[in-house]
């Protein structure tokens, strides 16, 4: 019975605050960006300064990551999906501990971990904030219509997924549950054109 009422609670909570668990949000047909994303910079988990225009000809999966999450375990199929793609794409991660406090380490226990953990060789950015009024200006881009030409949703959860194309581009937002190597995702890969 009890596993009954937290099915209820759960799928109750996906129907008031809106949560999209499956599928992913994509680019209306005629929407442009505003602003470049290519403008924009972020710090690296060891202090370097990277500019998004490094990644001009490619796509970019952008991922709000953590260490103490249910998702956790996604590190390693990004990891896979950075290295069977890298032609293609890149990940850039952004630890950010703004759900439920789980990534509360310092950027040299984030690094740590995901080296140690799951093998991790895409870039990372330091510790930041993904939502609200202290995110990133790179999750503002992306979290702003006026900017990226269409979507206004700020990730729901950690390892909340945003695909940038090669054009620079927001193309497909993904929630937490879509993993990286779905074929969602890789489907982008295969034949962007298409998409």
């Amino acid at each position: 019975m009890t596993k009954y009422i937290i099915a209820a609670i759960v799928l109750t909570l996906i129907a008031v605050l809106g949560w999209k668990i499956f599928g992913e949000t994509k680019k209306p047909q005629n929407a442009k960006s505003l602003k470049s994303i290519y403008g924009y910079s972020f710090t690296s988990i060891d202090g370097k300064k990277i500019s998004l225009s490094e990644f001009r000809d490619k796509m970019i999966l952008f991922v709000n990551v953590a260490s103490k999450c249910g998702f956790t375990p996604q590190y390693e199929d990004l990891e896979k999906l950075y290295e069977a793609y890298k032609d293609k794409i890149v990940v850039l991660g952004f630890p950010a501990n703004d759900f439920m406090k789980q990534e509360p380490g310092t950027n040299e226990e984030i690094a740590s971990f995901c080296k140690t953990t799951y093998g991790v060789k895409f870039p990372m950015s330091q510790k930041t904030s993904v939502i609200g009024k202290n995110k990133h200006e790179i999750y503002a881009w992306l979290t702003d219509k006026s900017l990226n030409g269409w979507n206004d949703e700020e990730p729901k959860w950690n390892f909340h997924k945003y695909l940038v194309d090669e054009k620079g581009e927001l193309t497909a937002v993904f929630p937490s549950a879509t993993k990286p190597m779905s074929e969602k995702i890789v489907a982008y890969l295969k034949s962007p054109t298409n998409k």
